[in-house]
């Protein structure tokens, strides 16, 4: 038997977790970006050590985001009477695709780092939207 509540609170919580994991991506690359700068002004292979843990890091939770995307368009779908408001994610999927194909070493020159910043930023203004959305349907 179909609980609309039910499913709104499922998707509710897919993309809480997905935003979890994209904050402690930005976190992670904010990180990554002042150890590059520490780089940049001479910094040893230590700065240059942590800047690719953080790198790695955020990739990893980039990772988790993307799954916990997918269920929230998944949980998306499952909702009837709401409007399909899963495009407002798949610009985000689309990057999510395009930066695990490329070897993380691309991510080692700061613009690199901020882009990937600025898209993790709409992302997460998409998805908090939704989510305000969602909750109005409850």
């Amino acid at each position: 038997m179909y609980n609309r509540e039910k499913e709104v609170r499922e998707a509710i919580a897919a993309g809480n977790r997905a935003l979890d994991s994209l904050y402690l991506a930005n976190r992670k690359l904010d990180s990554a970006s002042d150890w590059g700068i520490m780089d940049l002004l001479g910094g040893r292979w230590f700065s240059g050590l942590m800047k690719h843990s953080n790198l790695s890091d955020a990739s990893g939770y980039l990772y988790q985001a993307k799954q916990e995307i997918e269920r929230f368009r998944s949980e998306l779908g499952d909702i009837r009477d709401i409007p399909d408001m899963r495009d407002e994610i798949d610009d985000f999927l689309t990057f999510a695709d395009f930066f695990f194909d490329g070897p993380l070493a691309d991510l080692i020159v700061q613009s690199r780092i901020h882009e990937t910043r600025r898209r993790i930023d709409n992302t997460i203004s998409s998805l908090e939207r939704v989510i305000r959305e969602l909750r109005n349907y409850q």
